[in-house]
């Protein structure tokens, strides 16, 4: 009994680190492709590194007071939110880290108090996205309940003409999601500035990152209905093939905002339209996650 009392207290902290980090991303993609924060950051003396840390606990406490990236039904203690505090900033120092290292905006040769600046500038937003995971589309567990009832009796009435409606609602969402986030990136000089920092393997990297940071929105977080998202039916709706599907749907938004941009045009080779896809592909897919988890 305590071995498995155990268990589900690890499976529950799993899960709200999942939920904090999606969140973290909801939030906080956009400013991980701006250029003028990668140069604030880089510029930072340690000073104002230290108040940006400050300011991000004191706005960060006093979100986790009411809100947080945790489950918790009663108002959190002082104490409680302290340690979802230091918590969300850790979360959000990670990600950034990762995400900076992915886009090649860190690398070995970085000096250390550039890459510190850049970190902390970046998670700034992320960790304010931690801290405001639970207010993101819904808090799932209060009506996962009511809406399963609901969906096991739907589920023996559904036909092959919902399964199309299911889907392509499931498409346009995921257009419409992918499109609000990145028709504000697409028109910008990091994207290929990334792109050409980006090696064939880091490319891969980028791809499977997207690919899990859409599944763990979708299906991981506890965002909106997930179990109803779980039992929803159609063509291509099973977690992994949704997952894949959507990707590959972000992608094509990413190209035509590209090209309506002019950012790319059909003179271009091939790898420029892939290399330059896949750095704009990420953001689009969180936003066409995001998108899914709004209908």
């Amino acid at each position: 009994m305590a071995k498995k009392r155990q268990k589900n207290v690890w499976r529950s902290e799993l899960n709200d680190i999942i939920r904090g980090t999606c969140g973290g991303f909801l939030f906080g993609i956009p400013l991980l492709y701006t250029m003028e924060v990668w140069w604030i950051g880089s510029l930072a003396k340690p000073q104002l590194m230290m108040l940006a840390i400050a300011l991000m606990f004191i706005a960060v406490f006093l979100l986790n007071r009411t809100g947080g990236f945790r489950k918790r039904r009663h108002n959190k203690r002082a104490y409680e939110a302290t340690i979802d505090t230091v918590e969300a900033i850790a979360i959000g120092l990670a990600c950034c880290t990762f995400i900076l290292l992915l886009l090649r905006e860190l690398t070995l040769e970085t000096p250390v108090k550039e890459a510190l600046g850049k970190i902390i500038f970046e998670s700034v937003p992320f960790t304010l996205g931690v801290a405001l995971a639970n207010q993101f589309l819904g808090d799932a567990s209060r009506n996962n309940f009511e809406e399963q009832t609901t969906a096991d009796d739907n589920t023996t009435t559904k036909n092959h003409d919902t399964e199309l409606y299911a889907t392509f609602a499931d498409l346009g969402a995921t257009v419409i999601g992918a499109t609000v986030i990145g028709f504000n990136i697409a028109p910008t000089d990091e994207i290929p500035m990334l792109a050409a920092a980006v090696s064939p393997p880091w490319q891969l990297a980028i791809i499977a990152t997207s690919l899990l940071i859409s599944y763990g929105i979708v299906f991981q977080a506890g965002f909106s209905d997930q179990k109803k998202r779980m039992q929803q039916k159609g063509l291509f709706q099973r977690p992994s093939s949704e997952t894949i599907m959507s990707y590959l749907v972000s992608l094509l938004s990413a190209a035509i905002m590209l090209w309506f941009f002019q950012k790319l045009t059909f003179d271009d080779p091939w790898t420029m339209w892939l290399e330059h896809t896949l750095i704009l592909g990420l953001p689009a897919t969180i936003g066409g996650a995001a998108g899914r988890l709004a209908i």
